[in-house]
């Protein structure tokens, strides 16, 4: 995969031995590796393509190290990410609680970064329904706090981890065509024209109407999802004015 080039990086955060680096062995090369594990030092990168449609869009993991004596590290690892998979043991309580860190983490330094919840180990309650350590309505409650997809994975059988990379790359295309219409950046933005509003949008001029409707109907006819923009509060009817979806911004 060297030197193919990376649409979206996609950083994986959480505490040591949540099951990171076994997520990404399933999802890059759909196997499982049972124990002993070596921790990750730093991080390790694995670069995968993904159909969404008729595009393809390669993902750019990094599989961070959980050990708190790397933290100062794992910040340099999910800075300009598109996308976090945030992961904790579904049989250990503590483990979901350090997930919180790392999304307050997110949420304070990368607001443009879509969060996604990973419970790992699916496949240990399956055994034994005892051994859940996290409760589902807890955490299916802070993912609606934080607006952000749940999952339940086990890279043993492979339980609903191609759905999570799935959803990651769906996200990044339906997102970048709505940043294309509405003339957003991914990355930073430059320095709006003088006749320009804040976000990079220009104000619509008058008699502009038709271009409102024109942006409007082709969102829609990409297929970006409503839920897409009512997640930030932001409903895009036809007809919608541009300066309206200038309050979408990164976040």
């Amino acid at each position: 995969m060297s030197g193919r080039r990376v649409d979206a990086k996609v950083v994986l955060l959480g505490q040591e031995g949540v099951g990171k680096s076994s997520l990404v062995e399933r999802c890059a090369h759909r196997r499982f590796r049972p124990g002993p594990y070596q921790n990750t030092i730093g991080a390790a990168f694995v670069a995968k393509v993904m159909s969404v449609g008729e595009q393809t869009v390669t993902l750019g993991i990094w599989d961070t190290a959980g050990s708190e004596r790397y933290e100062a590290m794992s910040r340099i690892y999910y800075r300009g990410a598109r996308a976090a998979i945030v992961c904790y043991d579904l049989t250990d309580s503590s483990s979901f609680q350090r997930a919180k860190f790392w999304v307050n983490e997110l949420q304070n330094c990368e607001e443009g970064c879509r969060i996604y919840l990973c419970g790992t180990k699916s496949d240990l309650l399956e055994e034994d329904r005892r051994k859940r350590g996290v409760d589902f309505h807890d955490v299916q409650d802070y993912a609606e706090e934080i607006k952000a997809d749940l999952f339940e994975t086990s890279s043993k059988t492979g339980q609903s981890v191609d759905e999570l990379f799935q959803k990651v790359a769906e996200d990044y295309v339906h997102f970048s065509a709505f940043q294309v219409m509405t003339g957003e950046r991914a990355g930073p933005l430059p320095p709006p024209a003088p006749s320009a509003q804040p976000g990079g949008i220009r104000a619509p001029r008058e008699g502009a109407e038709d271009k409102r409707c024109r942006v409007s109907m082709e969102l829609r006819a990409r297929g970006c999802p409503a839920e897409l923009w009512s997640r930030h509060g932001i409903l895009v009817p036809t007809g919608a004015r541009l300066s309206t979806l200038a309050q979408l911004g990164h976040r």
